[in-house]
């Protein structure tokens, strides 16, 4: 399978396999021997049709049992367990909530208790964040220092509401996290390119940002629409929070451009699986 990438010289991401399951990761973590990480393909699962084949969701019609197989195959190929995955409740707010041990297996093992939440934190070693995407921006967070990870789903409302500094303001305020300290990516999405939007999309991110940054995100085509730029944006969004640059990875593949590698939403008209983030603190061995 030939995959279409946005490389700007630079490879941010890389495909691995294990046991017939593909997944991407970050060149820029791995230097971080306790974390696990990755984002997950459309290769390797059981699930059929359009759902084929890594489909990590189980409300999109899917079924139960061919979901948790996935998610079986997927954590035992990077190298965690099932039972630690805690997943998100998607609904593009910029909630960001702080998870513990005590939440292991929420989502898939068992039920959540928590709704309304695009972000998630943890320091807990043996807890693995997972959040779902099919055109929406990734967000990952690995703190080093106080050793300490976070997670969050960045759609345009989410970017408007600028998640990725809300995920970076929760974490110095719970673990004593420095921005600068802090490595980030932003993951596989839709590219500018492909991600055409309405007026009133632009209209909320010309209040967000600054006049200075419009030229850079996004631009008016002859049928009155505009291409956004959501890389960008999460980008700008990072830097003012205090990200340094060269702790910014950026995702170099599009999931729009690549809809039999990746799912998106826009490419399928609808009709797909999700694809999942994950990034957790190994156990002390």
């Amino acid at each position: 399978m030939k995959i279409k990438w946005h490389n700007d010289n630079k490879l941010h991401m890389q495909v691995k396999e294990n046991n017939g399951v593909t997944y991407l990761t970050y060149p820029s973590f791995e230097q971080f021997p306790d974390i696990v990480h990755c984002f997950s393909t459309r290769l390797g699962g059981v699930s059929q049709g359009i759902f084929s084949s890594m489909n990590l969701s189980f409300t999109r019609g899917d079924e139960e049992n061919a979901v948790k197989d996935n998610y079986r195959r997927l954590s035992a190929a990077v190298g965690f367990s099932l039972e630690d995955i805690v997943t998100s409740d998607q609904t593009h707010t910029t909630n960001v909530q702080l998870v513990g041990a005590e939440d292991r297996g929420k989502g898939v093992t068992r039920p959540r208790t928590y709704k309304d939440v695009d972000g998630m934190i943890t320091n807990v070693p043996g807890v693995v964040l997972c959040t779902f995407y099919a055109d929406c921006v990734p967000l990952y967070f690995v703190d080093p220092v106080h050793k300490a990870v976070g997670l969050a789903h960045s759609g345009w409302r989410g970017t408007v509401g600028k998640i990725g500094k809300v995920t970076i303001e929760k974490m110095a305020e719970q673990f004593g996290s420095d921005p600068e300290e802090i490595f980030t990516a932003i993951g596989p999405s839709i590219c500018q390119d492909c991600y055409e939007v309405s007026e009133d999309v632009i209209l909320e991110f010309q209040k967000a940002f600054e006049e200075k940054y419009w030229e850079k995100l996004f631009y008016k085509k002859k049928n009155g629409k505009y291409q956004l730029n959501l890389w960008e944006a999460n980008h700008i969004i990072f830097l003012e929070a205090g990200i340094k640059e060269d702790h910014i990875s950026v995702p170099g593949i599009c999931t729009c451009c690549n809809p039999e590698f990746l799912f998106s939403h826009r490419a399928s008209h609808g009709r797909r699986g999700n694809l999942a983030a994950f990034l957790g603190i190994l156990r002390e061995k």
